[in-house]
């Protein structure tokens, strides 16, 4: 099984942007500006990040990319040799699921494998993968095993 590195939960939150913007009553934040958030080995970067929150932790966090780059997502993985990393115009983290939604040139390397489609979602805790292509078919699904 693969899970993300149990101590990237416990570790502090480092947030950077140009432009940052806290709605405490709406639980929300958002980062503009080549914006990166890094907690533990995680991290995540792109032109708009959004963290959403209820009273106690970050529940969401959507990355969103621009034209010149997409949004990138990195983490450790205990049982591989190498990370986890993907790239998608917008990707949608749900902590508490574990589950990491790649939407738009949606990409993903694990280990030495890689997939790539119009949305791809990434289960981290049943190390599942799956791959769609995009609704205009123009993004069929690629993936490449190595065995």
């Amino acid at each position: 099984m693969v899970i993300a590195l149990a101590d990237d939960a416990t570790q502090p939150i480092k947030v950077k942007a140009q432009t940052v913007l806290i709605d405490e009553k709406q639980g929300l934040s958002v980062y503009t500006g080549k914006a990166s958030v890094v907690q533990g080995s995680l991290i995540l970067s792109a032109e708009k990040i959004q963290l959403f929150s209820n009273q106690t932790e970050v529940t969401k966090v959507i990355a969103k990319g621009d034209k010149k780059q997409r949004a990138h997502y990195q983490q450790s993985q205990p049982s591989q040799s190498r990370f986890i990393e993907a790239t998608a115009d917008n990707i949608t983290y749900l902590i508490q699921k574990e589950l990491v939604h790649l939407r738009g040139h949606a990409h993903l390397v694990q280990g030495f494998d890689s997939f790539s489609g119009g949305t791809l979602d990434y289960d981290i805790k049943n190390d599942k993968v799956i791959a769609n292509k995009s609704k205009d078919g123009a993004q069929r699904v690629r993936f490449k095993i190595k065995l």
